[in-house]
């Protein structure tokens, strides 16, 4: 009886849920309806495929594709060695040595009271003169310090989250500090921050739009340089954002079931 009751509950719950979802997408669909019929503009979705992929003398990548792909590099690049970077620091946040904490506390207040945007134009402008480096590792290297810094304190909190004893549990088993963190903390710290790390790498591939202002050609440059020459406004940037979309969505559904997969509070 219990059981057919709680059945009962779920099934209006989804339904009040479906309903609402129904009148609130209607509702979205209509106003934009009603907007895109009075903007008196000519619609040319026709074009935009030419642009994703070329058919001509074979399949060929469109620019969009390849300002997607080059999003990828940076991305997948940034990530990485943001990883890094928020691991050593976060360690050295919790180490014992003054000079490490006051290092790795300038770095993270520093990067976290900056804009991105002055970061990138910081390393491609005056640093990345005086190393002889390209745009490309420029871009990575602002987007890795900038994500760092933040990907560091949610590493730093992770590793505090775990309880004293079992720091105490393994100093009596024997083992070092490196092994500790090795073998007992990290573990156990990775799994309550892997939600909001894959949560900050979302956030990463979103802000590295920002390295086309250093003439990369990425997605959002492409995006431009296709407005520029076709005044295809309102189809190129639909288009830019749901590919952005489809680099961002999977990353977010990844992140909720890590989170559901681990229940963590």
């Amino acid at each position: 009886m219990r059981d057919s009751s709680i059945t009962v509950l779920h099934a209006k719950k989804w339904l009040r849920d479906y309903t609402a979802f129904t009148i609130y997408s209607g509702a979205v669909i209509a106003a934009a309806a009603y907007s895109v019929g009075h903007l008196n503009y000519n619609w040319q979705w026709g074009r935009i495929p030419g642009y994703i992929i070329s058919l001509h003398d074979g399949f060929k990548a469109g620019p969009l594709l390849q300002g997607v792909y080059v999003t990828l590099q940076i991305s997948l690049a940034g990530i990485v060695f943001a990883f890094i970077l928020g691991l050593v620091s976060a360690l050295l946040r919790l180490s014992d040595s003054f000079v490490a904490k006051f290092i790795a506390y300038c770095y993270i207040e520093f990067i976290r009271n900056t804009p991105l945007i002055v970061q990138i134009f910081f390393m491609y402008f005056a640093v990345a003169p005086i190393f002889n480096i390209s745009a490309f590792a420029s871009a990575v290297t602002a987007l890795s310090l900038f994500e760092g810094a933040y990907l560091s304190e949610i590493m730093r909190a992770g590793i505090l989250s775990i309880r004293k004893g079992q720091w105490e549990a393994s100093l009596s088993l024997g083992l070092g500090r490196l092994q500790t963190y090795r073998y007992v903390i990290l573990p156990q710290a990775a799994r309550r921050v892997l939600p909001p790390l894959t949560g900050q790498g979302v956030s990463l591939i979103k802000d590295s739009a920002l390295v086309s202002t250093i003439s990369i050609y990425d997605l959002t440059m492409m995006g431009q340089s296709i407005v520029s020459d076709t005044f295809l406004s309102f189809e190129i940037w639909f288009t830019v954002a749901l590919l952005y979309l489809m680099l961002t969505v999977p990353l977010s559904l990844f992140s909720g079931y890590v989170e559901k997969k681990f229940n963590v509070h």
